[in-house]
């Protein structure tokens, strides 16, 4: 997004007061700014890149060529922007945090982070149509409540209820035939419960809890295990849907520090597990970037992490790394990587220069160079629908954090794989 203009020390003051009111990680909003009409967003995108590509035409050309012969590699479709605010089937809209795509009946499923404070935590359906060149607006199509196992609405993390957590929705699978979806919370550390992962029928109503291992859950003390609001923010199914890669948004606090734009922070664990008893089968460290830019604002958070992982194949992910910088605003870089490589570290209660190996990665892209500005806070990746052709899409979504300067992104992209696989 476009930083806001601050004029003297009243609107400095203003925008420093908001951001720290705002926390950190993927809570934190960006710099207020005007969202895009929806009708004109592939237009500003088309034109963006073409003024990226006039602006040095040899350079452009040759990175898109060298990009298209080697892959993996992103083409924009389109983006649709929707201003924040939006109310849509008695609901408002917003966090979109996860979204997943069942090409039988061509229907998105989409989950949003609100912990029931503005309407019970819920899933959406949607249709999204797109072809090779264009992308068009969501077709909305239903709002279901998410039901705790004993038929209820979770309740608000406002009003506690008895044996009864206030999720943090993160990302949300079809399961084979889209009757059931899995999903996955952060957790509500306040009332003492750790990540979840849960299976519910398409209308919401609960059908399992699936056990975690127990590395899983935050020590009393907080001095190892998962930090809060940093934990199970990337769910992949594979093929077949019984297993299921688990990907922690930020490292363990025993594992190392939290990333700065002058380092890079721990490595992050991502966990196999069998959906069946949420046994784990595997473990790899995945070390994202350091924070992709300084914040310009002497105070305030700057912070990186996986949003998002996606199954290419059995032994391949697709890993969406989120960057923020208070006053720069969001990032997001595009990596691939193959899951057999790299160290099992699940015997590897710390994790420390020496003692593993990350699995390395692959840049897809950096949506910078995409012609997408501003990119807001992606959260949610899908398989789109395959195009004429063969040429397989990618549709991507961003939580606005119901923050009237943020807005509920959609990009559509063709992927280009690596070129041994195509």
């Amino acid at each position: 997004m476009s930083p806001v203009r601050m004029v003297g020390r009243l609107a400095l003051a203003a925008a420093l007061a908001a951001t720290l009111a705002t926390g950190c990680g993927s809570r934190v909003p960006p710099e207020a700014t005007a969202p895009l009409p929806i009708a004109q967003a592939s237009h500003v995108a088309a034109q963006a890149s073409h003024v990226a590509a006039q602006a040095s035409p040899a350079t452009a050309q040759a990175s898109h060529a060298a990009a298209q012969a080697q892959g993996p590699a992103l083409r924009i479709i389109g983006t649709v922007n929707i201003p924040s605010g939006i109310e849509l089937l008695g609901t408002p809209l917003g966090g979109l945090s996860g979204i997943d795509y069942d090409a039988a009946s061509d229907q998105y499923l989409l989950i949003s982070d609100d912990r029931s404070l503005r309407a019970p935590a819920r899933v959406y359906t949607a249709r999204i149509p797109l072809d090779a060149h264009t992308l068009q607006p969501p077709q909305w199509l239903q709002v279901q409540h998410l039901l705790h196992a004993t038929g209820v609405p979770y309740p608000s993390s406002r009003r506690a209820a008895s044996g009864m957590d206030a999720p943090d929705a993160e990302a949300v699978r079809w399961l084979p035939g889209a009757r059931q979806f899995v999903w996955t919370s952060e957790g509500d550390f306040a009332r003492g419960f750790g990540p979840q992962m849960r299976v519910n029928n398409a209308d919401g109503t609960a059908v399992r809890d699936i056990a975690l291992p127990a590395s899983f859950a935050p020590a009393a003390d907080r001095q190892s295990g998962p930090r809060n609001n940093g934990t199970l923010e990337g769910l992949a199914l594979l093929p077949g849907g019984r297993k299921a890669w688990l990907a922690m948004e930020l490292p363990w606090v025993q594992d190392g520090p939290l990333p700065t734009h002058t380092a890079q922070g721990g490595p992050v664990r991502l966990t196999l597990v069998e959906l069946a008893t949420g046994r784990a089968l595997r473990q790899i460290a995945y070390q994202p970037d350091a924070v992709h830019h300084a914040r310009p604002l002497p105070v305030g958070p700057e912070t990186v992490g996986i949003s998002e992982v996606l199954a290419d194949g059995k032994h391949h992910l697709l890993v969406l790394e989120r960057s923020y910088s208070a006053g720069a605003g969001f990032s997001v870089r595009l990596y691939r990587i193959d899951t057999r490589a790299g160290t099992n570290t699940l015997a590897r209660a710390q994790l420390a220069p020496g003692n593993h190996v990350p699995v390395p990665k692959t840049l897809v892209a950096d949506f910078a160079a995409l012609g997408i500005s501003p990119v807001d806070n992606l959260e949610g990746m899908t398989w789109g629908p395959v195009l004429p052709g063969g040429a397989r899409t990618l549709v991507f979504v961003s939580d606005d954090n119901f923050n009237p300067g943020q807005v509920t992104q959609f990009i559509a992209a063709q992927y280009i794989p690596p070129t041994p696989e195509r």
